[in-house]
């Protein structure tokens, strides 16, 4: 089996005549003007000066490339990936990690169709939104912009939403690759062999590229001792030779690259967003024959391709942000991601006529999620406490207490019939992150090492450069609050000493105690989970979450979300994680494979959720039991619903190759499926198994390779799911 496969999906960029009008207007450009096309059109102490302003990064798209004499309109880039993060009222949408929970494939296209809409109505032309970054580990940082911890799953909802996002503007994958740690992104570097590179933090990539995503973005940290921006292996021999990516390469904004010759010579074409790289060096590379005129010309012309494929200009009214269309489906995206984890003595749905203590501070506050670079700007956000009012229809059902005061919360909880506390992390836990050191490049006056020692200052502004940045680290800026005021990497998988303490008051004074969880990854929950009957996952749930939450526990519909990654017992049985670390090793191994490999049962399966009915999932059959490693098989299944309410079930499919000749995970997910079933009814659900999806990279034949052998396909419910038919798939050389 060959990985050389390639399909542009929606994209026009194969067209023969875009191919033709690119290499027309690159023929009229002068060098000097294909230079320009290749980083950002900002200066860079202008572009640090707009930074600077409060929201500068969330004011405007960011352009690159613009050249009006020939009618070259350029890049117009806005970043996500909940939703247009500029001013003005676009629709956040739940944070990715919780579209992931909803296991929805459909769904994520029609969220990338919205946000398509919506970059264009703000000015962009390119969305920098599609984050599959693979969940290692859940004290990542940016975790909640990814979908998950398994390459299949990240693959299908990435390639989902570029689709949508390319029925209306470019859609930017990133951050290439294993961008895995927050707090040392500009300068770990990742040592990873081929196969779990290719096998496990590629092939998500590859599936989106597949898909004709117009741009990927380099990310900061190198891998193999070569800086992303400026590594051949990634960029060229990877992503543009061995894949057949004809759209563009930029950079991850301003530290995305250290040195212009490494960075186009291994395949960068554009640096953003500001003036600095390329732009004070490639002219006298090119000039001294360093870098080629060729690579200069292959740059332009990808960038052109993609502009006159998907970035054209178009007129969609402003009147889009926001509005109730996009509202809705984002109350629809936030209802799906809604993972039910306990549900003793059918403490969920609630009543309507029963009276309910909401308790936590987060029940009354706005908590989108990260407030870096993917912040979106709602006009407004529903809370859970305004939900919960709204759909009841009278606020002195829903007694509110802050939990600040134990005793306090304990009164609220035992006058109620049942209680609902919401505790979780924010923005100042979990997100993206900028230490103050990271700004110090010239402490004063002299050049100290650091990710921005390179930077563009002139040299009257460095004593004044270094001075500030110094001073706010002496003033103890503590690692947290960054300079973005952000959290970076997790200190911790459990909930805040605080927040344990109030549930296990609330539960103590009500035992119909439901807790409501909000994050962007894993909780471990053992301390307290037992104490309660009923919690719920609702993750940062995005402007319309409180909605949601309300509609799923008063049981308008059926929870339906899945866990996008296994949660542990104990954080021993994770892979090593170092926020601080300088290098670290990347294997095969980590979330429910590692899990499985080590014998360890999981607190939460990978794909675990429950509902308020039940399924059974029957009859397993395959239209062909034996394929060729180039074919696709087609599996069908019976899904029953065996309860008394419509829900849906989510269909997953797991693969083990026992006969293998190297070790492989016990199983891995190669295919799902979202089927809605009604009450008592039946349906049968057909999943397509592709041939790929059973190989694993042969380092030897610096290839994939599908072994002929007989697979086991079980039809699950999750990962561990211990009722799951199987069936036999046998694969012919």
């Amino acid at each position: 089996m060959t990985d050389t496969s390639h399909a542009r999906g929606d994209s026009l960029a194969d067209d023969p005549s875009l191919e033709r009008e690119a290499d027309g207007i690159l023929e009229k450009l002068s060098r000097a003007e294909k230079l320009a096309m290749m980083d950002g059109d900002w200066s860079f102490w202008e572009g640090i000066r707009e930074l600077g302003m409060r929201g500068g990064y969330h004011r405007h798209p960011w352009n690159a490339g613009v050249l009006p004499r020939h009618g070259i309109h350029g890049i117009r880039f806005v970043d996500g990936p909940r939703g247009v993060v500029l001013e003005g009222g676009a629709t956040t949408f739940p944070v990715t990690m919780a579209r992931g929970a909803a296991w929805d494939v459909d769904l994520e296209a029609r969220v990338g169709d919205a946000i398509g809409q919506e970059v264009r109505a703000v000015g962009g032309n390119l969305y920098g939104g599609v984050c599959i970054n693979l969940l290692r580990h859940p004290a990542w940082g940016r975790a909640q912009e990814t979908y998950g911890e398994d390459p299949h799953h990240l693959g299908q909802l990435g390639a989902a939403l570029t689709r949508g996002v390319q029925r209306h503007a470019m859609a930017c994958v990133k951050h290439f690759a294993c961008n895995s740690i927050e707090n040392a992104r500009f300068s770990v570097d990742v040592r990873v062999a081929p196969r779990p590179l290719h096998e496990i933090y590629l092939r998500h990539f590859r599936e989106v590229v597949e898909a004709g995503v117009a741009c990927v973005m380099s990310a900061y940290n190198s891998v193999n001792g070569a800086w992303c921006g400026e590594n051949p292996e990634l960029l060229t021999r990877i992503l543009k030779e061995r894949w057949g990516f004809r759209g563009f390469v930029l950079t991850d904004f301003m530290m995305g690259m250290r040195d212009a010759k490494r960075a186009a010579l291994a395949g960068q074409d554009l640096e953003m967003p500001f003036q600095m790289h390329f732009h004070a060096h490639l002219s006298a590379l090119v000039e001294n024959g360093e870098v080629p005129e060729a690579r200069i010309d292959d740059a332009c012309r990808r960038i052109l391709r993609e502009q006159l494929s998907l970035g054209r200009p178009r007129d969609i009214p402003k009147t889009v942000l926001g509005c109730e269309a996009h509202r809705a489906l984002a109350r629809e995206a936030a209802r799906k991601a809604i993972v039910l984890l306990r549900n003793e003595d059918a403490v969920l749905p609630l009543s309507h006529d029963e009276s309910i203590a909401l308790i936590g501070r987060l029940a009354d506050k706005p908590n989108l999620g990260d407030r870096g670079s993917s912040d979106g700007r709602p006009d407004h956000v529903v809370t859970p406490r305004e939900g919960l009012t709204a759909a009841l229809g009278d606020a002195d059902r829903v007694r509110f207490d802050p939990g600040a005061d134990l005793d306090s919360a304990r009164t609220a909880a035992r006058d109620a019939a049942v209680a609902v506390v919401v505790v979780g992390y924010t923005y100042r836990d979990e997100g993206e992150f900028l230490a103050p050191p990271d700004f110090a490049p010239f402490a004063d006056g002299i050049p100290k090492p650091g990710p921005l020692r390179w930077l563009f200052a002139p040299r009257f502004m460095q004593p004044l450069w270094g001075k500030l940045f110094t001073l706010v680290s002496r003033l103890g800026a503590p690692k947290r609050a960054t300079g973005f005021g952000m959290g970076g990497d997790r200190a911790s998988l459990t909930l805040s000493e605080e927040h344990e303490a109030l549930i296990r008051a609330v539960a103590e004074a009500n035992p119909r105690t439901v807790v409501v969880v909000m994050a962007g990854s894993a909780v471990i929950m053992e301390a307290w989970k037992d104490r309660v009957p009923g919690i719920v996952m609702l993750w940062y749930p995005g402007m319309e979450g409180g909605h949601a939450l309300a509609d799923v526990l008063l049981g308008r519909v059926s929870p339906s979300g899945r866990m996008p990654f296994a949660t542990p017992t104990s954080a021993a049985h994770l892979p090593a994680f170092d926020s601080d670390a300088r290098e670290i090793p990347y294997d095969l191994w980590h979330g429910y494979r590692k899990l499985d490999r080590d014998g360890v049962r999981a607190a939460l399966p990978f794909g675990f959720g429950l509902s308020y009915t039940t399924f059974a999932l029957e009859d397993p059959r395959l239209e062909r039991g034996e394929i060729r490693a180039d074919e696709d098989a087609s599996l069908h299944v019976t899904v029953r619903n065996t309860g008394a309410q419509d829900a849906d079930c989510v269909v997953q499919v797991y693969a083990s190759a026992e006969g293998s000749a190297v070790e492989r995970a016990p199983k891995t997910l190669v295919a799902f499926a979202r089927v809605a079933v009604a009450a008592g009814a039946s349906r049968e659900a057909t999943v397509p198994i592709r041939a790929r999806e059973l190989a694993w990279f042969d380092e030897a034949r610096d290839d994939f390779t599908v072994e002929p052998i007989a697979y086991t396909l079980r039809v699950a419910q999750h990962a561990d799911d211990p009722a799951a038919p199987s069936v036999s798939l046998r694969v012919v050389a």
